[in-house]
């Protein structure tokens, strides 16, 4: 995963999730538009596709840390 890729998770009213892996600036648009608390939409680039996320349905987003990786490979 490229260093400018994050996992992220969103929840949304009646139990729905969304796991996904957006770009860094995808997340910091979707917390302003969430922090904005306008509602409206924002269109989510990730790995799979593009999502469409209606704003005021999400009940929460988690932003998962980056991941450390422990073992043998190569340096580069």
């Amino acid at each position: 995963m490229p260093d400018d890729r994050l996992h992220v998770e969103l929840a949304f009213e009646g139990g729905q999730m969304l796991r996904a892996v957006v770009r860094e600036d995808g997340v910091r648009a979707l917390e302003a538009g969430l922090a904005r608390g306008d509602g409206g939409t924002l269109e989510l680039e990730a790995e799979d596709g593009t999502y469409v996320i209606a704003l005021r349905s999400v009940v929460f987003l988690k932003r998962f840390s980056r991941e450390t990786r422990i073992g043998f490979g190569a340096a580069g």
